[in-house]
């Protein structure tokens, strides 16, 4: 039997709908950043800073130490960078060590690391070759493994954990050529027959599909009689008879990841590989994604703090004008920015690390800040340290090496860190699944009253229930803790942190106003007021990111670690931060959002086409999005099976 060639076709609504319904829809536990955004600084929530026990920190030193050893003494990141191949014998010493495994529960085979101790792992590998740190955390934080320790069934656990620890590789396809973070067009199908489904598709941008042994496939499973259908999740053996790997991609940075386009045809799974029932596969990417997100932070925190080693040994050695450069104000600064930020960056990642291993709060929105917050201020550190090494930040570590000189990849860096912006959802996506999550409670007491599908009753029912909702919450917003001036004592040591959470306080109240006036100015219209959402967004993060660096440098001066230097760079973030916020505040009311949607609908229209003149394009005849009606493939097989 074949799939059906045509795409499903779905309006701007349905497909809200399709992402709505995939959401988790209850907060069944406290979530800081949800309180945050409602305008409630609630630091009892993450402070005292949670910590691991001390079985799982000699577990996790353990394998770090060994890990440590590995990459100094058996990877060549400068090889993998000009090969654009991770070598084979490289993965297998990572199997052998157990690295595949670092979050398998040990009765599978597994490390059974935390959370944290998971993410310190991949900061450490990714040091020295990202490539390797996403070929582990796509194994470990959305492909296989962590669906099932989910929403597996005993018998898949059984079956697939096992070797997920210690043997096989596994990815997970999702995209497709014509859709990226609009699932409701998924075009892939799952079509029931017997015990088996019939999976018929092409899948975009497959990291690790490369080199997989087993896939976690996302596919439409059609409505019949006895099928609910809808979008479903399958684990699938690659060696299966019609899966094709028809090309291995290549990117600008990452060039030693496996990524590539798969194609099903006729490829047969059994019933009882699919995890949880059908129509629930949205849900489950999105619940994996919750804590899968916080291996991307990992990494970011890892670049921020070779950038920093970076620039410390680069801006003493480099004089200009009779002194080192780190002694120009002008380079210090970058330095400066630099420092504080990666402190805050692992203030962030650990506390929603710890948050996530402790499994007392709701962290949906923390992780997702915790993504899109690293992966922005990440890619301004690297290019902050490109610019610090002029030239030499310009010049690839080959070129440098040829002349003798220390082969530093910046560029790399910088290229490698790019990609942190757009997979596991762009900036932009998580901007808008953020700001869903951060109104929920306002649709939730409100919500019917700008449905155009409701009934005049239901309206006049929410009418009356939000009307008891803001007479509560509002007057709330008006004075708190932020304006007394000797709350959060315990945070005044020879550096004060004390004003930077009475800040933090006070607009987080400021926030939650500025989302209800907006939600009263546009209603229904808000959802596409994306830039005013963005910028709300942003102010979020600052806020959460200014916490997590006042608990965590609290944290180490109650520990004797460096506590008086932790409080002097959470000082200088907060002081960073509080610039940051301002101008966001000011840009969510006086920005240019009307005119930049004339602007574009006039270069959309051809108005503006005449600025383009003046350059040379060579002709191309291709489409801008490859054709992937379902069929037989025409490629070679370009799969690899590793060990």
């Amino acid at each position: 039997m074949s799939a059906p060639s045509t795409k499903p076709t779905v309006s701007e609504r349905e497909a809200r709908q399709v992402a709505e319904a995939a959401r988790e829809q209850d907060w069944r536990k406290p979530s800081f950043a949800k309180e945050l955004f409602l305008g409630r600084f609630r630091l009892d929530l993450i402070h005292p800073h949670p910590l691991p026990s001390d079985e799982a920190v000699q577990r996790g030193e353990e394998f770090l130490a060994k890990l440590r050893d590995f990459c100094e003494t058996k990877v060549d990141p400068g090889q993998i960078e000009r090969d654009a191949r991770i070598p084979d014998d490289v993965v297998d010493g990572l199997k052998e060590i157990g690295a595949f495994g670092m979050k398998i529960e040990t009765k599978y085979g597994g490390l059974g690391l935390t959370q944290v101790y998971y993410n310190k792992a991949l900061a450490l590998v990714g040091s020295l070759s990202p490539a390797i740190g996403v070929l582990l955390s796509a194994h470990q934080s959305i492909g296989v493994p962590q669906p099932l320790k989910l929403f597996g069934t005993q018998e898949q656990k059984d079956a697939f954990l096992p070797r997920c620890a210690r043997t096989d590789i596994s990815a997970f396809l999702l995209t497709e050529p014509d859709v990226g973070s609009d699932p409701a067009r998924l075009a892939t199908s799952a079509v029931p027959d017997g015990d088996d489904y019939v999976l018929d598709g092409v899948k975009l941008w497959t990291t690790n599909g490369v080199v997989a042994d087993l896939l976690v496939v996302m596919a439409r499973v059609p409505r019949s009689e006895g099928h609910k259908g809808g979008i479903t999740a399958f684990v699938v053996e690659t060696n299966s008879p019609g899966i094709t790997v028809e090309n291995r991609n290549a990117f600008m940075g990452l060039r030693g990841i496996e990524n590539g386009v798969t194609r099903f045809h006729q490829v047969r799974v059994p019933a009882a590989n699919r995890i949880g029932p059908e129509g629930a596969g949205l849900k489950i990417a999105l619940t994996t994604l919750n804590t899968g997100r916080l291996s991307l932070p990992a990494s970011c925190v890892a670049a921020g703090k070779w950038c920093l080693k970076v620039a410390r040994e680069w801006s003493a050695a480099r004089e200009q004008w009779g002194k080192p450069v780190a002694q120009h104000e002008a380079v210090g600064s970058k330095i400066s920015f630099i420092a504080a930020t990666t402190f805050a960056l692992e203030a962030v990642t650990d506390l929603a690390s710890q948050m996530a291993d402790e499994d007392r709060n709701d962290i949906r929105i923390e992780g997702a800040l915790a993504k899109l917050y690293a992966s922005e201020m990440a890619w301004l550190m690297a290019d902050e340290l490109v610019q610090i090494r002029g030239g030499r930040g310009f010049e690839t570590a080959d070129s440098l090496r040829a002349r003798g000189e220390r082969a530093v990849p910046a560029e790399q860096m910088l290229r490698d860190l790019r990609i942190n912006r757009i997979f596991e959802g762009s900036t932009e996506i998580m901007h808008l699944l953020i700001a869903r999550e951060a109104v929920d409670a306002h649709l939730t007491v409100a919500g019917d009253l700008i449905d155009p599908d409701k009934s005049l009753s239901d309206k006049a029912k929410a009418g009356a229930g939000a009307g008891v909702f803001y007479a509560k919450w509002l007057p709330r917003l008006v004075a708190g803790q932020g304006q007394v001036p000797l709350s959060y004592g315990e945070f005044r040591r020879d550096v004060d942190l004390s004003g930077h959470l009475r800040y933090v306080e006070r607009h987080a109240r400021k926030l939650a106003r500025s989302t209800f006036y907006g939600m009263s100015r546009w209603q229904g219209r808000m959802e596409t007021k994306q830039g005013f959402l963005g910028r709300v967004v942003d102010i979020g993060a600052e806020l959460f990111a200014m916490s997590a660096a006042c608990v965590r440098a609290e944290l180490l001066r109650s520990n004797g670690d460096h506590g008086r230097e932790a409080y002097q760079l959470a000082d200088a973030f907060c002081r960073q931060s509080r610039l940051r916020v301002e101008e966001l505040f000011g840009r969510l009311w006086s920005n240019t959002d009307d005119l930049d949607r004339t602007v574009v609908k006039g270069v959309m229209s051809g108005t503006y086409e005449w600025l383009e003149a003046g350059i040379v394009t060579l002709p191309d005849d291709a489409p801008w999005i490859a054709e992937t009606a379902p069929g037989a493939s025409t490629a070679e097989n370009l799969h690899r099976t590793i060990g």
